[in-house]
């Protein structure tokens, strides 16, 4: 979601993923420069903490409710050994309605490592960004290209859909990554690496505000002319159905619940506290036992429950 300074298809339609690249590459980038949102993770007073911690936030999150969660964060653990310095449950507190907490512990461990391992500045060489914990493929390779502007292919969902459609001819890319799709990354990159990382980039803000999932704006595109799923008549998703998420009554709403509790309570907090916030009792035990399987509740003598220490 972060870039540094600037400088084909399958099926009927297929072209070299060569030669599409170099022809994709300058008019998306060109786009980018004029419609690329002012976000603050990339400013470069963010520095590459503050890619980082976008990063990790920004997962299955839309930016507009990432903006005030990132803001308060970094303006309290302005450095990872800050975050470090802290309790995970506090991490865990501050995350607040972000959703799919863990990602809190993650940043968390990660930040330990950072300063224990590196000296509190988040490293730049990927092979050690993939070394800390809670860090996969993705984010080593975003915090690598955003913050220190090297060549790496950043797979996400909205770059993922980008080069379905305008390489593939697909309207949708499976619904996990393969190694199709890392080599067509790869295949796409620029040589040059500041180019390689504005690409990035950019591929990924076409996908988050043009080419979305649904109500696709092609008169905006500016690679509406060579991409392969409109040239082919954008033919329908022929794969497995793709179902929506659903949030209303799942373990992951009565996780939410509980874990709110928990967050505005600055004390240990009885179990009848947590258990008014969900009429099903066997639901509700088996949310609070996944929490505390995670490590983002502990359970102590008396029946009390906190985040952790």
């Amino acid at each position: 979601m972060n870039a540094p300074t600037k400088p084909p298809h399958s099926g009927p339609a297929r072209a070299d993923a060569d030669a599409s690249g170099a022809d994709l590459h300058s008019p998306v980038i060109d786009w980018f420069d004029d419609h690329a949102r002012d976000l603050p993770w990339r400013h470069p007073e963010a520095g590459a903490w503050g890619v980082m911690v976008s990063e990790f936030m920004l997962q299955q999150t839309p930016v507009s409710r990432v903006l005030p969660v990132y803001e308060q964060w970094l303006a309290r653990w302005p450095r990872p050994a800050d975050l470090a310095a802290d309790a995970p449950g506090e991490a865990v507190r501050a995350w607040g309605r972000l959703g799919y907490p863990r990602r809190a512990l993650r940043l968390h461990g990660a930040a330990v490592a950072i300063t224990e391992r590196h000296g509190g500045d988040v490293p730049s060489d990927h092979a050690q960004l993939l070394a800390l914990p809670g860090i996969g493929e993705y984010t080593a390779a975003a915090v690598a290209s955003f913050a220190y502007g090297q060549r790496h292919a950043v797979l996400d969902t909205n770059v993922r859909r980008v080069f379905a459609r305008a390489v593939t001819g697909v309207q949708y890319p499976p619904n996990a990554t393969t190694a199709a799709e890392r080599r067509l990354a790869r295949a796409l990159l620029p040589d040059d690496e500041p180019t390689a990382a504005r690409w990035a980039a950019a591929s990924m803000e076409l996908g988050a505000l043009v080419c979305t999932a649904k109500n696709e704006t092609c008169v905006r595109c500016p690679i509406a002319a060579q991409c392969a799923w409109r040239l082919a008549g954008k033919p329908e998703h022929d794969g497995p159905p793709r179902r929506g998420q659903t949030y209303a009554g799942t373990d992951r709403q009565v996780r939410g619940k509980l874990l709110a509790v928990l967050r505005e309570a600055h004390a240990p907090v009885q179990q009848s506290a947590l258990d008014r916030v969900w009429h099903e009792p066997v639901q509700r035990a088996r949310a609070l036992d996944g929490l505390v399987a995670d490590g983002l509740v502990e359970p102590l003598p008396g029946g009390l429950y906190r985040l952790p220490l």
